[in-house]
């Protein structure tokens, strides 16, 4: 699993290093560890804005958060996250597999098949065509 960090006027630290790991550890937990993860870390103003992005194989799953200070924003997205991995998990749980039919041993039965009355021209009916004025 690769994460990448990025952030915008924003130093990243080991604290928040170590909470964005917890995180994707529990997340590691529901999905399997076949996953690559983006984690893009921003402050606007007085907005710490946390967005996390997780591409397993069938779609991105983001969490989006901002807060007063990182370490919340960050918990957020990752609260988020949790949320949609377990519907994703969940989803590909429960999808119906149809069972293919069990092959017993005997062929199909041939079906005989009859022609049907009036295939024959001995046996055809004749058809009067009307002609209608117009």
């Amino acid at each position: 699993m690769n994460v990448e960090y990025t952030g915008r006027q924003y130093e990243i630290t080991s604290a928040i290093r170590k909470e964005v790991e917890t995180g994707l550890a529990k997340i590691r937990k529901i999905l399997g560890d076949k996953f690559d993860s983006k984690v893009i870390l921003a402050v606007e103003k007085h907005r710490h804005k946390a967005e996390i992005t997780i591409n397993p194989r069938n779609g991105p799953l983001v969490g989006l958060a901002q807060a007063g200070d990182m370490i919340s924003a960050v918990n957020e997205a990752f609260e988020h996250l949790e949320t949609q991995a377990i519907k994703y998990k969940t989803r590909w749980r429960s999808k119906k597999r149809h069972q293919q039919k069990k092959w017993n041993g005997r062929e199909a039965q041939t079906e005989v098949l009859q022609p049907a009355v009036g295939l024959s021209e001995k046996t055809a009916i004749p058809v009067v065509v009307h002609k209608f004025p117009q």
